[in-house]
């Protein structure tokens, strides 16, 4: 099976996707660039193409408007982008954290490249963290991560980690994200973007007194079902059998997960609660749903589908509290 996982670094325990290269505390970017996979440069070059005269090769033709965009170090091919788009290079993502790690306390966790190349992201602790009943305890992180192929604008989220089970969850109040987004039609200002993280990291306070509120909402069997319900089966009209077989087997699962066989399942702030719910959706997402790979769940867990059931978990979970 293909990965789309090209190189992977991550320091302290081995990541919940059991996937890189550890790397000792407190690296240099230099190093981190290295070891991650992150030390090469998009290139790019106009879209070139051969006419034809009468059955033979003619002129070799440039189209100006459109760019492919390729790695500097095998020269592989990543994309095919329109003159305007903005590149991100990976080395950019880094530096980004430099005065944060050096300054402001920031220690980078997990950096690499999905997809061969075309997406590639960093992830920095930044020393928030906030313990609930039980000593469950939950850590501040921020993650930024973009795309050469179109796929991911440029987006700083700020994350919050479950320790005890290594689920992620980005932050949002009233339903919104917190996350920075830099279409690539635009240049990407990282101190503009720090300025913007700056008023999203705080909001931690108020995103986690949300979380201590739904570990103190204690929730019926029944409310719990229509929860799961809501949450893994609202997703489109047209759900056809095979969809219906994968989310009875999903609710299952989560359901299983929230009754005691989910880690940390067992801790007073998740036992028989909301935050319980969340969660039990949270590591069915990051560690059980059904996926090609690690490097699959990865993806999805951060940017795609995953992320986005996750974020359906959180606003249900918020008005079952509410």
């Amino acid at each position: 099976m293909a990965h789309q996982l090209e190189k992977m670094a991550y320091t302290g325990e081995t990541p919940w996707h059991q996937l890189g290269n550890q790397l000792p505390a407190k690296q240099p970017i230099e190093v981190w660039a290295e070891k991650a996979g992150m030390n090469w440069d998009i290139c790019a070059t106009p879209v070139r193409y051969m006419t034809e005269q009468a059955g033979s090769l003619g002129s070799i033709m440039s189209f100006d408007e459109q760019q492919v965009l390729y790695r500097s170090d095998t020269e592989a091919p990543l994309s095919v982008v329109s003159g305007r788009y903005q590149v991100v290079q990976p080395k950019a993502v880094l530096e980004f954290y430099r005065d944060l790690t050096e300054i402001s306390g920031f220690e980078l966790e997990t950096a690499g490249v999905l997809k061969a190349g075309k997406k590639f992201w960093a992830l920095a602790r930044t020393g928030k963290e906030t313990v609930l009943k039980g000593n469950d305890v939950v850590k501040g992180y921020i993650l930024l991560a973009t795309s050469c192929d179109g796929t991911l604008a440029t987006t700083a989220t700020p994350t919050t980690i479950r320790v005890v089970c290594n689920n992620t969850l980005a932050i949002a109040l009233n339903g919104v994200s917190s996350a920075i987004k830099v279409p690539h039609s635009t240049s990407f200002d990282a101190q503009a973007v720090k300025k913007l993280l700056g008023v999203a990291v705080s909001h931690w306070d108020s995103f986690m007194y949300s979380m201590k509120t739904l570990s103190e909402r204690k929730v019926k069997t029944h409310e719990s079902m229509n929860y799961f319900l809501r949450v893994l089966c609202e997703t489109d009209s047209h759900a056809d059998a095979t969809r219906g077989l994968t989310n009875e087997r999903a609710l299952k699962k989560v359901q299983a997960l929230y009754d005691g066989h989910g880690r940390g399942a067992e801790l007073s702030a998740a036992s028989g609660t909301a935050w319980g719910l969340l969660s039990a959706v949270t590591e069915f997402v990051d560690h059980e749903k059904r996926a090609r790979s690690q490097e699959y769940r990865l993806d999805s867990a951060w940017f795609g589908q995953g992320a986005n059931l996750k974020q359906r978990a959180l606003d249900y979970a918020l008005q079952l509290a509410a």
